[in-house]
């Protein structure tokens, strides 16, 4: 029989590759590609050469755990990058343009402390003991985690395991939620959703039906994460608020198949519920009766997503503006999120969390919402910020993921040794479970009061100021703010190059962007730094379904001595800066310098009047983050500097002429600087951004492949009406892995004032190859300008048309002391598909464990074997067990019952004869 091809179908996602910042990828040529040549090869991993780099497949004994980072590969122990993976969780595959590959000598699933193991050297020692005892800032005199004067009573709603059918996910999913609301509270309260992320599904036997991972398998339980943030739910509730947490276990279940890795779905889910508490606020019915009519202020929603929930919450911040707003989402917080799209959340106030210690998303990747939405739409009034939580990991933020709190088994993420800093389990600046949910509650709490209930006395929490509320206890907090337009004047974002009468003296200013990796793809703009990994660098790695996005451009200052000056001219406007509380920019350190630096400002007023003040006196930005290079550490993250206008004595607030930036502290020294502010701290105004045009991307429908010649896909990129200004946004296509029909193409689009329409064409060529029957590919749009992303995604598909190559597989005669078995397989044409079996070894004459064994651990007896993309020969193997026993040749078999890629008659049962040589 032919081999089923549901498991090509499910590989045809969206293929990144690994390419440098502001690359732009060529169309394929028109040509079927030849047959891609293996260049290395390993016991279950492969490396091909194709257009554009080296494919990398790699297959493993075990499915990769559940986590919200895509899976990583490395060569040699060095990452190239996050791979895509089969349904089962035992096939990843990536494309990288890294050479070194063509000589490893073993490519693997990389673990997150593997990320950057082998980072360059870092000059200077750690500076881990100073971040046991860093500098602090004043405590809040009102703490947002101390209860409120409600008492809270909590219930729970469930609609069914498949309720509610979400676009982009193609599966239903379970509509549940977990509810806190204040006994006695009076009038229609603001209304709080938490997200969870992604993380296991069921537990509660050894095994689940890979192919129907939801609902739970009978015998199995659903890990119940939406219950897992009580106490910032508890928090909110007592103060008047209404929290309800949702459950998300469907679309973790089915997210691998999703075209943008389940945001879309994640987002569509928590609208669903909106639309539920909309309908069981305003009329009687459901699960509450009218216990809620009246209760619920819709116009007054705030939105906490952990993990992929980050992402999922920013995109439905989005979403709802695109459709005009119908909730008033006014206060968003990604809590250790992905953000593989790079979209932007302009209008509604945000604070990204990020623990320092994430063992899962190790890049820090959410960062970029800040960077990314901070000056991407002219006239935006809400606040955002950042919040590092130093000693904090991934998964301890939701008590449902901690060991000894969970109801399923659960783990800590981070994965050092427990002694080993400065994130072990056993190190003193690591925080214990309930210390971090501490944190966590604190700042949740702090946020949405601030931002839906007004209460500013929380707003040195997410200021800069790096104010402490007494709750959080130890923890180290560093935070990065950008105040609301009406209470800041920007002075110079630092990404462009500075005039050079700006420069004196033994200094240079050079504006970079991006992390060079060992074989960069060309650059527009110089990288900031080098890296391994890109782990040690949140602002500058690429992205998973943006690689080609250029990430945040900064200004990096080097000098030699201590002449150097850079000086900003403030422009007449600028001038009176007396309304501001603070001057502010955002720095840190060259990772390859001192791991402690300093520079001096100084402010020159229009008399010639100056103050100077030490970065050092009033910021640690300038003093590296702990952690030697090892597990993806020290992070290089710009930090604030912050300069309370009252120290500025003798300077005439009224007539500030410029701003400048000594080397004088220090002989010679180099860091990074961005975004030089005068600003107050406020709460400004956040709103659906629904007056803002919207940008998307079409679907380009389907096409039959064809033999010869090429075809395009055009994707029309649009905006729902002209504007006055213009708007840009890149387009990167993301191919499937499962059919070399679709070419690459990266693009930015510039939309001039009136224009609303563009194309993008990604080629489609022919081959007579067989591929997956149906390929999806997509059109990803990311980081808009002046604009929303609406459909942010395009997609299309590519019919396959040539037969599936027959595969043949035969027997083996081995000798005793060959050690290997490889049964031949063989198929009778190249393929796009990957060929596979799997069985189980059967004992002849020839006895498991004693004569033979299987390649994966004992007392297994299964066998698989492939045949890699490209190519018409593989094996099924085992191996050998010598002895000293002197006796006949011996059997054993391979029953072989599953597999796919290939036209053959399963089961299929294939003999092994060893040769004794004693």
């Amino acid at each position: 029989m032919r081999v089923i091809d549901s498991f090509a179908r499910s590989l045809s996602l969206g293929m990144v590759a690994l390419l440098g910042v502001g690359t732009t990828l060529a169309p394929s040529a028109a040509a079927a590609p030849p047959d891609p040549p293996s260049v290395a090869e390993g016991n279950k991993w492969n490396v091909q050469q194709v257009p554009g780099g080296y494919r990398v497949s790699v297959v493993l004994d075990a499915p990769v755990p559940m986590r919200a980072a895509l899976p990583q590969l490395a060569a040699d122990g060095v990452p190239l990058g996050p791979a895509r993976q089969s349904p089962d969780g035992r096939s990843l595959w990536l494309i990288t343009t890294d050479s070194s590959v063509r000589q490893a000598k073993e490519i693997r699933l990389a673990e997150p402390g593997e990320l950057n193991k082998k980072g360059r050297a870092l000059s200077g020692p750690a500076t881990d003991p100073y971040w046991l005892n860093p500098r602090t800032g004043p405590l809040l005199p009102d703490d947002p985690a101390k209860p409120g004067k409600y008492q809270v009573q909590t219930s729970e709603y469930n609609l069914g395991d498949e309720a509610v059918d979400l676009p982009g996910l193609r599966h239903k999913s379970e509509v549940v939620g977990k509810v806190y609301a204040p006994v006695g509270a009076t009038g229609k309260r603001p209304l709080v959703i938490f997200q969870h992320g992604r993380h296991q599904v069921c537990y509660g036997a050894k095994e689940a039906p890979s192919d129907i991972p939801w609902p739970c398998a009978k015998g199995t339980k659903p890990v119940p994460s939406y219950r897992g943030y009580d106490g910032a739910a508890n928090a909110l509730a007592s103060h008047g608020y209404q929290v309800v947490s949702i459950s998300a276990n469907a679309i973790n279940a089915w997210d691998s198949d999703a075209y943008d890795a389940g945001a879309q779905a994640r987002a569509e889910l928590i609208l669903e519920h909106l639309a539920l508490w909309k309908k069981w606020s305003t009329t009687s019915g459901g699960p509450f009766g009218a216990k809620f009519v009246g209760k619920i202020d819709l116009t007054n929603v705030g939105l906490m997503g952990h993990s992929r929930g980050g992402e999922g919450v920013a995109r439905a911040a989005v979403l709802n503006a695109d459709r005009g707003g119908q909730y008033g989402i006014r206060a968003v917080l990604p809590l250790a999120p992905v953000d593989f799209a790079r979209s932007t959340v302009p209008g509604v106030a945000m604070s990204v969390l990020l623990p320092y210690c994430d063992g899962d998303v190790v890049d820090l990747q959410g960062q970029k919402f800040y960077d990314d939405t901070r000056h991407s739409v002219t006239g935006d009034r809400a606040a955002r910020s950042t919040v590092t939580v130093l000693g904090a990991n991934h998964n301890f933020f939701n008590t449902e993921w901690t060991p000894g709190q969970s109801e399923a088994p659960s783990s800590d993420d981070w994965y050092g040794e427990p002694n080993e800093k400065p994130c072990g389990a056993n190190y003193e600046g690591r925080l214990k479970p309930k210390e971090q949910q501490a944190v966590g509650t604190a700042y949740l709490a702090g946020f949405f009061r601030l931002q839906l209930g007004y209460e500013k006395q929380f707003l040195p929490l997410f200021d800069g100021s790096d104010a402490r509320a007494a709750s959080a206890g130890k923890a180290v907090v560093r935070v990065v703010a950008q105040a609301p337009l009406a209470s800041r004047s920007d002075i110079n974002y630092f990404d462009k190059p500075l005039p050079a009468e700006a420069i004196s003296g033994k200094v240079t200013a050079t504006v970079c962007a991006g992390a060079k990796l060992k074989e960069p793809a060309k650059a527009a703009t110089q990288p900031c730094l080098e890296t391994d990994g890109g782990s040690d660098a949140p602002h500058w790695t690429t992205s998973y379904l943006a690689a080609s996005t250029p990430t945040l451009a900064v200004t990096k200052l080097s000098w030699t001595d201590q002449t150097g000056a850079v000086r900003i001219n403030l422009a007449a406007k600028q001038r009176d800066v007396r309304k501001y509380a603070a001057l502010s920019f955002r720095a840190a350190p060259d990772p390859t310098g001192a791991p402690k630096t300093d520079l001096s400002v100084r402010v020159v007023d229009g008399r010639g009047q100056a103050a100077v003040v030490p970065v050092s006196t009033v910021s640690d930005a300038l003093t590296r983050l702990p952690g030697s290079n090892a597990e993806g550490l020290p992070k290089n993250l710009l930090r604030t500097v912050r300069i309370p206008l009252s120290s500025l004595k003798g300077v005439n607030l009224r007539d500030v002429r410029a701003v400048e930036l000594r080397t004088d502290r220090v002989a010679q020294g180099s860091v990074y600087v961005s975004d030089l502010t005068f600003s107050s701290p406020g709460v400004g105004v956040s709103a659906p951004a629904v007056t803002l045009p919207k940008v998307s991307a079409s679907n380009a429908g389907e096409f039959k492949e064809g033999d010869t010649g090429t075809q395009s896909a055009d994707f029309v990129v649009t905006l729902n009406r002209p504007s006055a200004r213009p708007i840009t946004v890149y387009a990167e296509s993301n191919l499937p892995w499962d059919t070399s029909a679709v070419g690459a193409v990266a693009k930015k689009l510039v939309f001039k004032p009136g224009q609303v329409r563009q194309e993008v064409s990604v080629p489609i060529i022919g081959n007579t190859r067989d591929a997956a029957d149906v390929a999806q590919f997509s059109l990803a749009l990311s980081a808009p300008q002046e604009a929303l992303l609406d459909q942010s995604f395009g997609l299309g598909s590519v019919i396959d048309d040539d037969a599936t190559p027959t595969l043949t597989i035969g027997n083996v005669t081995v000798g005793e002391q060959d050690g290997d078995v490889a049964f031949p397989m063989t198929l009778s044409a190249p393929s796009d598909r990957m060929v596979w079996v799997n069985g189980a070894l059967k004992d002849g004459t020839a006895v498991l464990g004693q004569d033979y064994s299987s390649l994966w651990p004992p007392p297994d007896a299964l066998v698989d074997g492939y045949i890699w993309q490209g190519e018409t020969s593989g094996q099924v193997s085992a191996r050998v067990l010598d002895d000293t026993v002197k006796e006949p040749a011996e059997t054993f078999t391979a029953v072989l019952d599953t597999g796919e890629g290939g036209d053959v008659k399963l089961p299929l049962t294939v003999t092994a004869t060893i040769t004794d040589n004693d």
